[in-house]
């Protein structure tokens, strides 16, 4: 800003004046000023500004388990658009399921003093943000409920949509399903298999361990573990997968081999439609769970300091895939 003055030939509260956009400055000083910073390439430092004036510093961060999986990229488009309609910077960190790393950069967003945090949690334990909550820092989490926290979080109805699914498919005969999910130490996979659980003892479907499979965490270990199923003596008739990576490779494996076991899948994603095996999707709108979380973290922001809330959002069943010999369903807007 001194160089600024000195070329312009003005004061620095002048300068201060002009790039902050304050009213009631001559416009040929204001032209001298501009004309100074486009030649000198000056530009402001908002996070000193910010630190200086103890005002907010318009930058929210949002804490994903994966940048590479659709369902975290269009969330952070979601949560990108709130922010921009709040004239806010959204910064994106990515923990892949890893509890320090998760830590780490949650610590790292707080002394940057961003103003608020989109978490989506990788590990149980988030006690050490209650210091900085109850400094004023506003933390949504989203997807996942946080652990030792009270906190405004964002959910989807997992086990209700799980409950519905396998409902369904008992009621079309099914008494062997089988299960993949990608590990019960996460959130979504228990309250999805409880879910599945719930359908099966009202109708007296017994539960077998067998028929379930942990640590099915890519398209390749999930085309592993079906075909280690179908080779059983007594092989699953239908098929639940508990996110969409999983449905991918039970999908190739199912189709390599022309099996015409049912499918059930947790997750839809824009590709499902195509798929050459007909499915039934457990469907929700990514978009709002990342809306309804970025918006709710806007209203912290703004002051709203009411009890802290938990939103549930629902699911719904739909049929994707394409039936072999037949065309696919057109594809609608997103």
């Amino acid at each position: 800003m001194a160089d600024v003055a000195a070329r312009a030939g003005v004061s620095l509260k002048t300068v201060s004046r002009v790039v902050n956009n304050a009213p009631h400055v001559q416009p040929e000083l204001a032209e001298r000023v501009l004309a100074a910073v486009a030649e000198l390439g000056f530009r402001r430092n908002l996070l000193a500004s910010s630190l200086r004036s103890g005002q907010a510093t318009a930058t929210i961060g949002l804490l994903i388990e994966e940048i590479a999986n659709p369902f975290y990229a269009t969330m952070a488009e979601a949560a990108a658009e709130i922010a921009g309609q709040h004239d806010t910077m959204l910064v994106i960190a990515s923990s892949e399921e890893d509890p320090a790393r998760e830590r780490q950069l949650l610590r790292d967003m707080c002394a940057r003093r961003f103003d608020g945090l989109l978490v989506v949690p990788a590990g149980d334990d988030h006690s050490f943000l209650r210091a900085e909550v109850e400094l004023g820092t506003p933390v949504v989490f989203l997807d996942r409920p946080p652990g030792g926290l009270l906190a405004d979080t964002v959910l989807l109805d997992n086990r209700g949509g799980a409950r519905a699914g396998v409902g369904r498919l008992i009621e079309a005969g099914h008494r062997r399903i089988g299960i993949l999910l990608d590990s019960i130490g996460v959130y979504t996979m228990r309250e999805r298999l409880d879910g599945a659980q719930d359908a099966l003892a009202p109708a007296g479907v017994p539960y077998d361990s067998r028929l379930i499979r942990d640590g099915v965490g890519d398209p390749a270990s999930a085309a592993r573990a079906v075909a280690e199923m179908l080779e059983r003596p007594d092989p699953p008739t239908a098929f639940f997968s508990l996110n969409n990576r999983i449905t991918l490779g039970v999908i190739e494996e199912l189709y390599r081999r022309g099996s015409d076991a049912t499918v059930l899948a947790f997750d839809d994603f824009d590709l499902a439609r195509l798929l050459p095996y007909p499915m039934t999707v457990i469907a929700y709108d990514t978009r709002e769970l990342a809306r309804t979380a970025a918006e709710l973290l806007f209203l912290r922001i703004g002051g709203d300091r009411s009890w802290p809330r938990t939103v549930v959002l629902p699911t719904e069943l739909v049929s994707r895939g394409v039936t072999p010999g037949a065309a696919p369903a057109a594809l609608e807007p997103t």
